[in-house]
């Protein structure tokens, strides 16, 4: 009787967002992976056939969290962390290679990304450790877990050359950021990503001197003690020192296709027929659909194959060309719906643990959304990461389906925690 009135407190606006992004990516599949010689959804020899699929298996695994008790995933996020690292050591052991990074793990027909459940089980682990009573953020100790806890996962799937899901755990700082850690670390961020792409474009002889007058500016401003000026000398030497080490991480530590991809975002390059081909092919998709759309399956971009990869990474490029403004608008309003709702349910949580989870889910849905989509559309470089519930995969799925039904069920529990 109990499990029922937990399963009838389910946050029903939060699961219809989930099935209405499901079933558009199904239909988009469809659209973009389209055969005449298998016009049939169901069948399971199409692209589109195994999506079904996957969102029938997603459902089962999802109405099956509904029925644990909701103290379990508190209780084992440590295990489940644990056998996320055990399953991205081994994929650097057995994986196989996709697409330039070897996160693959093969069993047979079934292949399952590992990298995956690592955002899932740090999500649990980053709750877990936070959560508890005597978790002190403010101590140094604190810290150097937490972002160890975050770094572990993020280290080993760089290890594996697959840099786009590794700068997904990035966004994991706007978690400790909202449990109390100081606004410091995301203004270096910020700053370092600045000053990174700035290096990119514009002499570092340049930069050197706007710095030495930025910090001339603060001399005038700020209590010259010489606590203060010594403090403003190492944020400058740490600043020309990051600026000088920008050419040597861009050319030796990113891959040559990342170096291109970046270059062309940023105007340095033009490959329209290599590395810069499906960017160019998904904006002239996207932007041929107008206001409108040319109507569901009269894409003749997405018709004829025009975009590569369009049924995973390029999905939205099948949204923007048969659906156009509008059908986009409504896409992104629906991801936005999303995020937002997972951050109001969180706010109302009276456990510390769901709470910091259901951000946790809420950071990673928006990143997903927002680089997969600005990536479709030239915004920021193309990284490979799928847009939630739309892009063509079982691992991807299945993973994000479990993230959002186990905050389901921390949520429809709320009221029996005290």
């Amino acid at each position: 009787m109990r499990s029922k009135n937990i399963v009838g407190r389910i946050d029903i606006w939060l699961l219809i967002i989930y099935l209405a992004l499901a079933t558009i990516g199904l239909l988009s599949i469809y659209a973009a992976a389209y055969n005449e010689a298998h016009p049939h959804i169901y069948d399971l020899s199409q692209n589109y056939g195994k999506q079904l699929l996957f969102i029938g298996v997603s459902l089962v695994f999802g109405f099956a969290i509904l029925l644990i008790d909701a103290k379990f995933f508190n209780a084992f996020a440590y295990v489940i962390y644990g056998l996320s690292i055990l399953s991205l050591l081994l994929v650097l052991v057995v994986g196989s290679k996709i697409s330039g990074s070897t996160s693959w793990i093969q069993f047979g027909p079934i292949s399952f990304q590992p990298s995956e459940l690592a955002k899932f089980g740090t999500a649990l682990a980053l709750a877990h450790y936070l959560g508890k009573l005597d978790t002190d953020i403010t101590k140094l100790r604190t810290k150097l877990t937490t972002f160890g806890i975050v770094l572990l996962p993020m280290l080993l799937i760089l290890a594996q050359g697959d840099a786009g899901s590794a700068s997904v755990f990035i966004i994991f700082l706007l978690v400790i950021y909202r449990e109390g850690m100081g606004g410091k670390l995301l203004i270096i961020g910020l700053s370092a990503a600045t000053l990174f792409i700035v290096s990119l474009c514009v002499s570092k002889w340049y930069i050197m001197i706007s710095l030495v007058i930025i910090f001339a500016l603060l001399l005038l401003i700020i209590n010259r003690t010489k606590k203060n000026i010594l403090i403003l000398i190492g944020i400058l030497i740490a600043a020309c020192a990051f600026v000088f080490s920008v050419d040597f991480a861009f050319n030796h530590v990113l891959k040559q296709h990342q170096r291109t991809r970046i270059n062309i975002i940023l105007g340095k390059e033009h490959d329209i027929k290599g590395v810069g081909y499906n960017l160019n092919q998904s904006m002239i998709a996207i932007g041929s659909g107008g206001f409108s759309g040319k109507g569901y399956l009269n894409g003749t971009m997405t018709k004829y194959n025009f975009v590569p990869e369009q049924h995973t990474d390029f999905i939205f490029c099948t949204v923007g060309e048969e659906l156009g403004f509008m059908g986009s608008f409504f896409l992104i309003a629906l991801y936005l719906a999303l995020v937002l709702r997972i951050i109001h349910l969180a706010e109302r949580q009276r456990s510390a643990f769901s709470r910091i989870y259901g951000y946790g889910i809420a950071c990673i849905f928006f990143f997903h959304f927002a680089i997969n989509i600005g990536m479709t559309i030239g915004l920021v470089p193309v990284i490979g990461i799928p847009l939630p519930f739309l892009s063509y995969g079982g691992s991807s799925l299945l993973m994000f389906s479990m993230m959002l039904f186990v905050f389901l069920k921390q949520d429809a529990n709320r009221m029996n925690i005290l």
